[in-house]
């Protein structure tokens, strides 16, 4: 089993890492590699590093890249020479850029980057995806997406102006945030073949990053080769909060909520939704499972 365990970034999802890693192996020795000078080491933990240099002579086996997206490229570079392989919180970048070939070099073959999509291992995302590709709503003709919720009050506790999603130099705003439906979508319905989107700033947040994002996709359809168009709409704007998918073939229709792990179906001549599965899940629940898919 692997011992020595390397945190780089300790927010709040470095925290949660921690937690769930100390958990998953308790007699792992973890290091937090933080930017801040470290004052003193973090419960669950055993070393914090305030530089990089003392994390590489750490040497350790598993990272977690878990501090802001405009980092994380750099940081695996820096790591590079360490031979572990790496769990890196999404997105990889915070931009297109010929770094990721240099990074996929200068690790080599033999070495896992896990980008952090945790909706995969949601037992209900996963039950949604089966249905479909099992063809029980037949051929997908569209599919409707939706994310939302209110940047202010995301994180209680913290000023919403502070954190990473408000910030562009940090990676912040809705189609880096809130990219699990990117990933999602075409892990269910196939890559991406074209786009037309267009992203606002529709409120009077103080924020330097888009808050809306409205998405047409078409997919090369992982069923019959035929392409699936998807509406997906993001924003960080409406006071409730929603996760919601609903796919729609020429048999029915499954509607997949993230909120509450139901999946839902209808279909001819069904005049209301029926549950067809129902998940529900604890907030450390989907990263618990890729904790454990990545070890």
């Amino acid at each position: 089993m692997r011992k020595r365990i390397l945190i780089v970034g300790f927010g709040s999802i470095g925290q949660k890492h921690l937690r769930i890693i100390r958990q998953s192996l308790p007699s792992a020795e973890i290091a937090i590699l933080r930017h801040q000078a470290p004052k003193e080491v973090p419960v669950l933990a055993n070393h914090c590093f305030g530089n990089l240099e003392d994390a590489c002579m750490f040497r350790p086996e598993l990272t977690v890249i878990a501090n802001p997206a405009p980092f994380h490229v750099e940081t695996i570079i820096g790591l590079a020479n360490t031979d572990c392989h790496f769990l890196v919180e999404k997105p990889i970048s915070d931009h297109m850029s010929s770094d990721l070939a240099e990074v996929k070099a200068m690790i080599g073959p033999d070495r896992i980057i896990l980008v952090g999509y945790n909706l995969r291992y949601l037992p209900s995302l996963i039950d949604f995806r089966d249905r479909i590709h099992q063809g029980k709503i037949g051929r997908i003709l569209s599919v409707r997406c939706e994310i939302g919720q209110y940047l202010p009050s995301w994180r209680p506790g913290s000023d919403y102006r502070n954190g990473v999603s408000a910030r562009k130099s940090l990676g912040g705003g809705v189609l880096l945030e809130l990219s699990h439906e990117l990933d999602y979508l075409q892990w269910i319905f196939g890559k991406v073949r074209w786009v037309n989107a267009i992203t606002a700033r529709q409120s009077d947040f103080e924020i330097d990053v888009e808050d809306t994002a409205q998405i047409i996709m078409g997919h090369e359809d992982l069923l019959d080769k035929q392409e699936a168009i998807t509406s997906l709409s993001m924003d960080f704007i409406r006071h409730d909060s929603i996760r919601i998918c609903t796919a729609i073939g020429d048999k029915g229709s499954l509607r997949w909520d993230g909120l509450t792990g139901i999946v839902h179906f209808i279909s001819h001549p069904d005049k209301h939704w029926q549950i067809a599965s129902q998940h529900p899940h604890l907030p450390d629940d989907s990263y618990i499972a890729q904790w454990n898919h990545f070890v």
